[in-house]
């Protein structure tokens, strides 16, 4: 009896998490795209939407061209970037059994924004790829990061410590972010555009880039949702897990590469912005707990919901000027950061 009535609470708490998330999510787009140098009011807003641009009056006209071609894709684009870099941090924590993992405290995202940098200089372009060579080289350079430091930390310093890979991922990011220094002083006209880009923005980015960052979004998303049932194994430990008959190798591979996917799809349509993939994990098991059946996808709809409110706040706060979107999640990111680094010691002492 108890039991059951244990089993009805939890349902009612994951169901009350997913419409929170969801409302969340809801929310947060339309006041994303009502919300600007030109203010739509939300009724209209609604009715624009609802009707798929298909209105009536010259005001609302007026309005459905501004939303359809620069607001709606800007925060449809925000969403998903959002969404997945919550999902790499809520995979790679459960994969690395280490509560501050996340792509931008282990390096990935500067490995990423190397990828992408130099693609902006060279003005790349390969063959076959043509639009996605900038995504795609910011995944190989963001993958690249992430192996080189798991490698370090278990080969080299042979433990995976809290400390070790938060160690390695600030060595490998300063040394990622001299090399990206040293293309910016390399650079002429190539300069503002890179700089800007660095900085995190989702600024002026159109449908073009949702089409972009779209594959890569589909494909890392699967890959790691797929992985949920695995990543609960992991909690218990690796012995656990092979001895439930987990491919404990191929699956850390497939999380290593999802991860990267969808990290570098993210850095490269918008830059690098950091702290997403701490924050909202941790957030969202304060919802939901550790289970990452809930926690992965409730993750994804709360990354996506912060970061529309942080482009939001980066739009409106010195308004008609725009700050860069990565400043607003490092001003709420570095204290949360500090916080869940000193628990982390506490508990350790």
């Amino acid at each position: 009896m108890e039991l059951s009535h244990q089993k009805r609470l939890q349902k009612r708490r994951i169901g009350g998490a997913y419409l929170f998330s969801i409302s969340f999510v809801l929310v947060s787009f339309f006041i994303g795209i009502s919300i600007g140098s030109v203010h739509i009011p939300l009724i209209d807003t609604v009715k624009i939407v609802t009707k798929m641009g298909f209105v009536s009056t010259d005001e609302l006209q007026q309005f459905s061209s501004l939303l359809w071609s620069i607001r709606i894709p800007r925060v449809i684009l925000t969403l998903m970037i959002g969404a997945a870099l919550a999902l790499a941090g809520s995979a790679l924590q459960g994969l690395l059994q280490n509560p501050l993992a996340d792509p931008y405290t282990l390096g990935v995202s500067s490995g990423a924004s190397l990828g992408a940098v130099i693609v902006l200089f060279f003005n790349l372009q390969i063959p076959f790829l043509g639009m996605f060579t900038l995504p795609f080289m910011s995944f190989v350079t963001a993958l690249l990061s992430l192996l080189f430091i798991l490698f370090f930390a278990h080969v080299v310093l042979k433990r995976m410590t809290t400390e070790s890979m938060i160690l390695i991922g600030v060595i490998t990011s300063a040394f990622l972010g001299a090399l990206i220094s040293l293309v910016i002083a390399l650079s002429g006209d190539e300069l503002r555009q890179i700089v800007n880009w660095l900085l995190g923005s989702v600024s002026m980015r159109g449908w073009s880039y949702v089409n972009i960052f779209l594959p890569f979004f589909i494909v890392g998303t699967i890959l790691l949702l797929l992985c949920s049932k695995e990543l609960n194994a992991l909690l218990f430990g690796e012995e656990i897990a092979q001895s439930l008959g987990i491919k404990v190798g191929a699956y850390k591979v497939i999380i290593l590469i999802a991860s990267s996917i969808l990290t570098g799809g993210a850095v490269a349509v918008s830059g690098t912005i950091g702290f997403v993939g701490l924050i909202v994990p941790h957030a969202t098991r304060f919802l939901i707990g550790s289970d990452h059946r809930h926690l992965l996808p409730l993750a994804m709809l709360n990354g996506g919901a912060f970061l529309v409110i942080a482009d939001l706040l980066s739009r409106v706060l010195i308004e008609p000027r725009e700050l860069p979107i990565g400043v607003i999640t490092s001003i709420i990111g570095g204290p949360v950061f500090a916080i869940l680094l000193l628990k982390k010691y506490r508990q350790q002492v």
